[in-house]
């Protein structure tokens, strides 16, 4: 089961930022999951209730969003959801198309708790007192 590493990846990561930006704890955590991305949404969270123990995340929850299959056609230009399993042009049935979307494992963002004050006016704030850096945000 390599969900287990892939999730210790990414807790890696979380507990990094936690340190970075002075938390005591994270919450939520959320990623982004691709139907192709060889990542089992199902085994990814069950890795995770076993992984989080530890320094910052003991508590934390993860949310996972999939991400259905994207692609672009070479022929038409049209972009349209695929199977998984039959990357086809929706709009002129071609083949030779290009993937866009769906392959990807992200982490979405991050929600974390006891960030001193100077920190969170060093990386702006919003109403919610989250700390968001962009499209993915560590929140």
């Amino acid at each position: 089961m390599h969900e287990m590493a892939v999730c210790n990846e990414l807790l890696a990561q979380v507990r990094a930022s936690a340190v970075q930006h002075g938390a005591r704890s994270v919450g939520t955590i959320t990623v982004r999951i691709g139907a192709l991305s060889g990542v089992e949404p199902d085994l990814l969270e069950r890795a995770f209730t076993i992984a989080r123990a530890g320094d910052y995340t003991e508590n934390a929850r993860l949310v996972v969003e999939t991400v259905g299959v994207r692609v672009r056609c070479r022929a038409c230009g049209n972009e349209n959801e695929a199977a998984a399993n039959r990357l086809l042009c929706g709009a002129c049935g071609g083949y030779a198309v290009d993937l866009i979307g769906g392959d990807e494992l992200l982490l979405a963002s991050i929600e974390l708790h006891g960030i001193p004050d100077a920190e969170l006016s060093k990386q702006g704030q919003n109403a919610q007192g989250q700390i968001s850096e962009g499209e993915d945000s560590y929140v």
